[in-house]
């Protein structure tokens, strides 16, 4: 299951990249048809262009502005996942009991496996894919994001700090600072888990902030900033609502309370053994 996720995400980037690539360059305005040029580009547009004269007329700004008002709006989804993605947490021993239990690779083990881990899913009120929500919803803000700096003027030549917003940043400074953001983002994250693998640790860890630089070094710098900005929310997130040191304490504090009992039951079966 963790695998099929990790796939998707792989290939949720991969076809953003192709996605990105291939849109098409004509300047949208009020007068664009279609759901998708008049309804989300062109608001998208507006939207930045609005906000950017609001504070100066600064474009870097309002993309800031923008990004951050875009994470509040999903902050209950990404609150869902995170909470989803503890309860995942807390099963995990579970999970690996269940899976030592039906080791064997033939299809009927392997389906009473399926069937004993969507029964435990199902009790702990978890959706295995629930980590994949936040990701399908920033797919399309970045395919918007991209399509309407690129198809509005004022916006793809627009400056912000030592860039222009149409084109990669030129001293590769916001690209490689999102990747360590979302490197920050995955080290927390993975922080708090009670077990960890080596794929995961490379896939998760490694993976996505590698990808995150390629990406960010090859497409306009204002989907840099965007990265930046939503990696550093999401750091500032996982500390305020999932964060792994507490979890942590949490853990060891159970634990240290699991062998305590152990050890008065000890105790007193010795005591009762004396007498």
């Amino acid at each position: 299951m963790k695998k099929k996720k990790r796939l998707l995400g792989a290939a949720g980037l991969f076809t953003l990249v192709l996605f990105l690539s291939g849109c098409s360059t004509k300047p949208v305005t009020g007068n664009s048809t279609g759901f998708w040029d008049h309804y989300i580009i062109w608001n998208f547009s507006r939207a930045i262009v609005w906000l950017s004269n609001l504070f100066g007329g600064s474009y870097g700004v309002g993309i800031i502005v923008f990004t951050i008002i875009i994470r509040i709006i999903i902050l209950p989804l990404m609150q869902y996942q995170m909470n989803s993605s503890r309860k995942m947490m807390d099963i995990q021993p579970q999970m690996k009991a269940l899976q030592t239990k039906y080791s064997s690779r033939d299809v009927e083990t392997q389906q009473k496996l399926q069937g004993e881990m969507s029964k435990l899913y199902k009790d702990a009120g978890v959706h295995p894919f629930a980590s994949m929500l936040p990701l399908l919803v920033q797919m399309p803000v970045l395919i918007a994001l991209y399509q309407g700096i690129q198809r509005t003027s004022v916006l793809r030549s627009g400056t912000f700090l030592w860039m222009e917003l149409g084109k990669a940043d030129p001293y590769f400074i916001l690209p490689v600072l999102a990747a360590l953001l979302t490197f920050a983002t995955s080290k927390l994250t993975m922080m708090g888990q009670v077990q960890q693998s080596g794929i995961q640790n490379v896939l998760l860890l490694w993976g996505m902030p590698v990808m995150i630089l390629f990406m960010a070094i090859s497409l306009p710098s204002a989907l840099a900033v965007y990265w930046v900005v939503t990696n550093a929310f999401s750091v500032g997130q996982t500390l305020l609502l999932m964060n792994p040191f507490k979890l942590r304490a949490e853990r060891e504090a159970k634990e240290q309370k699991k062998r305590d009992l152990e050890r008065q039951l000890a105790k007193a079966r010795r005591s009762k053994k004396r007498k």
